[in-house]
């Protein structure tokens, strides 16, 4: 019980860490004129990505090296199955055309990129890191040169609103300190958990911990239905995931070498990712095309949920 409740305090402070941060930051970024477009391609989605960042260095360095993995790969595949899933089953939405022209396309590249990289050798060693990372400051850039329109502003009134200098560096802090906190305890209590249910990391990781690192964008998603505002973008979502694989285990494996421990991770859990992330094509113009609603959402959960039931076995 003390295990479950370190992962719940963790995620909480996690979440309230980067929400901090991400309000620091952008505010930091306004005031030293950097183009709203800019901050919110790099800024926002590092920000957004801060506690799987934090979570996946920490548990490589401390030797829990499937906690890192699994906490990318599950979160990949809850933010398809879970998040996008309940969604629409909640309320349709329409995909705008960067799905297939950007969005969809560099998600399976970076997708295959990470399948390649640890398939083989079991192993993301430092160059691979640095050459995930180049292909995502490529995919940056080619994204402000030539599909400005594609890109969707993630900046809300709130967060743009001027922040005085001294609250700026309060929230940097604070946030800095609750990530730290919260990892720690997160990855105290996952480690804790998986030994007491007698079950390897992963299975903590690629359950537990990533369903719980999607609670913010599932409960940003519900709230925007119920309001009937917008629902959750689902090139935000693709967005999280290229993030979560470029930008997480890219930084996390030039800090140190990822290796995989449990080979469940190749054999099983890799292929679901690619497999959901595959099926999101045909969803997208089958049979309504350009949109997703119930039907599709229900897949979507579905897949989720046989995933997770497969894992657990």
């Amino acid at each position: 019980m003390q295990d479950f409740g370190f992962i719940v305090v963790g995620l909480v402070l996690l979440i309230l860490g980067g929400s901090w941060l991400l309000k620091a930051a952008v505010a930091l970024s306004l005031r030293l004129n950097i183009p709203k477009i800019v901050i919110g391609m790099t800024v926002v989605s590092f920000a957004t990505s801060a506690p799987e960042l934090i979570v996946s260095i920490k548990a490589a360095l401390d030797g829990f090296p499937d906690l890192a993995l699994g906490n990318v790969v599950g979160s990949n595949i809850a933010n398809l199955g879970l998040v996008l899933g309940i969604t629409v089953i909640l309320g349709a939405i329409n995909v705008k055309k960067s799905f297939y022209t950007t969005d969809w396309p560099v998600m399976m590249i970076a997708s295959i990129i990470f399948f390649v990289f640890i398939f083989f050798d079991h192993e993301i060693q430092r160059y691979e890191g640095v050459l995930m990372l180049v292909f995502l400051c490529a995919f940056l850039i080619y994204l402000l040169k030539f599909q400005k329109q594609a890109v969707e502003e993630e900046i809300t009134e709130e967060e743009e609103e001027s922040l005085p200098t001294y609250k700026t560096v309060l929230f940097l802090i604070i946030g800095g300190v609750a990530l730290w906190g919260g990892s720690e305890l997160l990855i105290s209590g996952a480690v804790g958990m998986a030994t007491s249910f007698g079950v390897t990391e992963r299975v903590i990781a690629i359950t537990v911990v990533s369903i719980g690192t999607s609670i913010p964008e599932l409960a940003a998603s519900i709230i925007a239905v119920i309001k009937k505002e917008k629902a959750i973008s689902l090139g935000n979502l693709l967005g999280s995931n290229i993030f979560n694989i470029l930008a997480v285990l890219g930084i996390t494996s030039i800090i140190t070498p990822i290796k995989a421990v449990d080979l469940g991770l190749l054999n099983n859990d890799i292929f679901w990712m690619l497999g959901i992330s595959l099926l999101l094509l045909p969803l997208v113009f089958v049979p309504k095309k350009m949109q997703l609603g119930k039907l599709e959402g229900v897949i979507l959960l579905a897949t989720y949920i046989t995933f997770v039931y497969f894992t657990i076995q």
